[in-house]
């Protein structure tokens, strides 16, 4: 097939973005600061609208890259773009994330995606689909702590050490600031789901809208992101195709 008639073939695919617009009254990380915006020249003065925007690696829908968490590991400039566009598997937990809004994704959780839908290849990509990407405009809600623990869905550390090591795959997504479930993570004292994906010098993406959109499996991720000198994380333009 010649280029151009792949790209008309993925254009009569459906499309849907993963990406959250970022907005001054999204939820962040608490080591950042809201989205600050500064009106640089207006239409009116000078004949062209310039603004210089102020925002964290972590605003919105963003990739995680190893040297986040790991020494020596990749930066952002180091993933390819075809290390960015992959099959796309989505595990949808999302029933079992409003019995237990803390709940971690579990080997169990995957065994059962296969038996469905076959096992998942090496150098997929791999999202968990929570539902809670319809609570970023409030922190409270987004954060959803208790009595001091954020009560977050997230991956445990087995279910990401038998995607990593046993099926090979390349990258995680998920709709939460963090890897870990929160009540893990408090009880750990630490992300050590996070700290354990990013340790195996693998990508992630973190805070994603729209995965209740996306079929289990069959479709693609496309990931594009800013390439700043020496980034290790930034926001990025997520999306997925599929079959209709």
């Amino acid at each position: 097939m010649k280029t151009q008639d792949l790209l008309h073939a993925l254009k009569e695919k459906s499309w849907v973005s993963l990406t959250h617009e970022v907005t001054r009254d999204m939820a962040i990380y608490q080591a950042f600061n809201p989205l600050g915006e500064r009106v640089l020249t207006t239409l009116e003065e000078t004949g062209s609208d310039n603004r210089e925007y102020t925002l964290g690696t972590s605003h919105g829908t963003h990739v995680d890259a190893p040297a986040h968490f790991m020494a020596g590991g990749k930066i952002l400039s180091d993933i390819s773009p075809k290390e960015r566009y992959l099959p796309l598997y989505v595990l949808h937990l999302e029933d079992k994330v409003k019995e237990d809004p803390g709940y971690a994704v579990t080997v169990d959780d995957i065994l059962a995606f296969e038996q469905e839908y076959g096992a998942i290849p090496e150098g997929a990509f791999v999202a968990f689909s929570s539902g809670w990407y319809k609570r970023i405009y409030s922190q409270e809600d987004f954060t959803n702590t208790h009595d001091g623990v954020e009560v977050t869905p997230g991956w445990s550390v087995a279910a990401l050490e038998y995607l990593s090591r046993t099926r090979k795959i390349a990258a995680i997504g998920h709709e939460t600031l963090n890897t870990d479930a929160g009540p893990e993570a408090a009880e750990a004292g630490d992300l050590v789901a996070q700290r354990f994906w990013l340790n195996e010098n693998k990508f992630q993406v973190e805070v994603m809208a729209n995965l209740d959109r996306v079929p289990a499996a069959g479709g693609i991720i496309m990931i594009n992101v800013l390439h700043i000198k020496g980034a290790v994380a930034f926001p990025a333009e997520v999306t997925a195709v599929f079959d209709a």
